[in-house]
């Protein structure tokens, strides 16, 4: 797979040349690091990032030189095969996450004097109503 994948580097490059681009510039267009577009022309993208992105990465690549992704899909398909990749997740009760405490300290003090105030101001006119005899 990897002599494959670097003859596919070899006709990104030599895409990107016969249009006069720099990396930079392409980098700038399909918002794609110039590192990765540097590793798609090697022939290594596979060692730098997953295959699933990879794979997204050289399509755009392709659509942005406006070759025919789906010819170079059917001429290589060894490069273009996403490989099973094996994820691992450990969790266990080791790694369960406890919370702290509710509000995560004093972010419930503004609420609490706001509330506190809202009931001053109620029960002040009350009495200021009973005062005037409108109750």
């Amino acid at each position: 797979m990897s002599e494959e994948l670097k003859h596919v580097g070899e006709i990104f490059r030599a895409k990107r040349k016969e249009l006069n681009l720099s990396l930079k510039e392409v980098e700038n267009s399909t918002s794609i690091r110039s590192s990765y577009l540097e590793a798609i022309e090697d022939g290594q993208i596979n060692d730098y990032i997953s295959s699933v992105y990879a794979l997204g990465f050289m399509k755009q690549y392709a659509q942005f030189l406006s070759l025919d992704i789906e010819s170079m899909i059917r001429d290589n398909p060894a490069t273009f095969r996403m490989p099973a990749e094996k994820h691992e997740f450990n969790y266990g009760i080791g790694t369960l996450e406890t919370r702290g405490t509710m509000g995560g300290g004093v972010k419930w003090l503004p609420n609490l004097i706001w509330s506190g105030a809202a009931a001053l101001i109620l029960v002040a006119a009350w009495y200021l109503a009973k005062f005037l005899g409108l109750i």
